[in-house]
């Protein structure tokens, strides 16, 4: 058995600098995994953004639910501990469900993690997003770090002053994405609260699915179900951020 890693552990003065980063003047990604083996994928985004935009100019904070920690544990190359996560550029911090209330009691007047990281945020990018996270979000249940950001999101830009979008990426087992309850949920997602497709022009919305692609999977089976090819969420990111001026080399 692998043993699961702890992320960095969250005291008051973590909270007030990520508080204080909120006007640094870079964009603010925050990236989640869910609990898929797609997870691997993760470090292939981190390590793409890292390579082509400047510390300075893009900042990267991840937050896994314990799930995904399972994957991250330095099984293979693919799968880098958490401590190498921390070490690619442009990340930041990783987060996992412990940091939201440890180490230690919380006090009145210190932050709230999933409020403060809500706050820094410019676009929240769940990739991937498990069959178990939509059921949780599409009924409103906030029961770890992750979930607790996207129910704190503020939908219609009321609070913050500003619209910001939230990118999922489905991966899951074919009969699971094809089960009639994942396609009511994907609906609310796409219909209910206005989002559209990546592979069109989108509409604005809060929501944005990029759909999952045929492929063998971890399981073994052909068919829907693997998530969108990494580079491709690499593109939305950059494109929804508006990097293409912050790349390395290039003229800003």
């Amino acid at each position: 058995m692998v043993r699961t890693q702890q992320p960095q552990q969250q005291d008051a003065t973590a909270v007030s600098a990520l508080s204080a980063s909120i006007s640094d003047g870079k964009k603010h990604l925050l990236l989640s995994a869910s609990g898929s083996v797609a997870t691997i994928k993760l470090p292939n985004i981190l390590r793409a953004l890292g390579e082509a935009h400047d510390p300075s100019r893009l900042s990267i904070r991840v937050v896994l639910t314990h799930s995904a920690e399972h994957f991250l544990a330095g099984q293979a190359e693919e799968q880098p501990t958490l401590e190498a996560i921390r070490a690619i550029p442009c990340v930041d911090a990783v987060y996992g469900d412990a940091d939201e209330w440890g180490p230690r009691p919380w006090k009145r007047g210190e932050g709230i993690l999933h409020i403060e990281l809500r706050k820094w945020a410019d676009m929240l990018v769940i990739a991937p997003l498990s069959a178990n996270t939509l059921a949780k979000i599409t009924n409103g249940i906030c029961n770890n770090l992750l979930t607790s950001v996207v129910r704190a999101w503020d939908t219609d830009g009321v609070v913050e002053g500003r619209g910001k979008r939230i990118i999922v990426c489905p991966a899951m087992n074919t009969a699971m994405w094809r089960h009639p309850i994942t396609a009511k949920q994907i609906r609310t997602l796409e219909k209910d609260w206005g989002a559209g497709s990546t592979q069109g022009e989108g509409d604005g919305g809060w929501f944005e699915v990029m759909p999952p692609q045929e492929m063998k999977l971890a399981c073994g089976d052909v068919g829907v179900g693997g998530m969108v090819d990494w580079k491709q969420v690499v593109k939305a990111i950059e494109l929804r951020l508006d990097l293409s001026q912050d790349q390395l080399g290039q003229p800003t």
